[in-house]
């Protein structure tokens, strides 16, 4: 069974077995409205005397001069269309056309990629686990949530991916291989696959893919859109559209 083959196998499957463990989003800094700048002004002068900071509503002494950092405006239209996403993947009961509206928003939306490895596969080993919610196929045109488990591992410290569909008590079968990552993609190749039944140990196959090439777009990849602690979303190298959802790893 080839790489391409594995990967096809994995985007057809899913369900909702996995428990998801979505985190709170952080609360955006709000600037005082006092603290305004001028356009004509290229340096911001403060008053000699000690500066005043409200937190939770109530004062608090600086005898330092603050620090103004101008935060990026966020996109109000990926905002919500990720709120849509986070709550098809809690309750699973947002109709497709608004999920696939969603994507599109975040797909068009072209966000900084540059923390989106560090979020999607943690800072060391084993790395991160999503369970697959959706699958949307080529440009667009229709979707629907995966009906099976389908969990990924990317480990961002040791440049591993593992594919995993899981069937309860009965077995799994999981394909580990090595990623690379260059901007917003993802590609992969994929080692060995093991098959597990019941309480058997599990049979590994290897895939003759031991070899040190590092992986390119001529092999499986991802474009990633968008990645944050709970949500992340993602094209395959076929033009299929998904979103994944983070979820503890699944000890089988």
């Amino acid at each position: 069974m080839g790489s391409q083959t594995a990967v096809s196998y994995l985007m057809a499957l899913n369900s909702s077995q996995a428990s998801l463990r979505l985190r709170p989003s952080s609360f955006p800094l709000q600037i005082p409205p006092h603290a305004k700048a001028t356009s004509r002004n290229l340096i911001l002068k403060f008053p000699r005397a000690r500066t005043r900071a409200t937190l939770d509503g109530k004062e608090q002494s600086a005898t330092t001069t603050p620090l103004l950092v101008q935060e990026p405006q966020p996109n109000r239209e990926v905002e919500e269309s990720v709120k849509v996403l986070k709550n098809a993947a809690k309750t699973r009961r947002v109709v497709a056309e608004e999920v696939l509206s969603a994507l599109s928003v975040i797909e068009k939306a072209k966000l900084d990629p540059s923390g989106f490895l560090d979020t999607l596969g943690g800072s060391k080993s084993p790395g991160r686990t999503w369970m697959l919610i959706f699958t949307a196929e080529k440009e667009l045109k229709g979707g629907r949530y995966f009906p099976i488990t389908a969990v990924q591992r990317f480990d961002a410290a040791g440049k591993r991916i593992e594919n995993g569909v899981y069937f309860g008590p009965i077995g799994c079968l999981t394909f580990e291989g090595r990623f690379s990552w260059k901007k917003r993609i993802l590609a992969f190749i994929f080692e060995c696959i093991r098959i597990k039944v019941g309480p058997l140990k599990a049979l590994e196959i290897s895939l003759g893919q031991k070899d040190d090439r590092e992986p390119s777009t001529k092999d499986p990849f991802f474009i990633w859109f968008y990645i944050d602690e709970e949500l992340a979303v993602g094209r395959g190298k076929s033009g299929g559209t998904a979103f994944w959802c983070r979820c503890r790893r699944v000890i089988s």
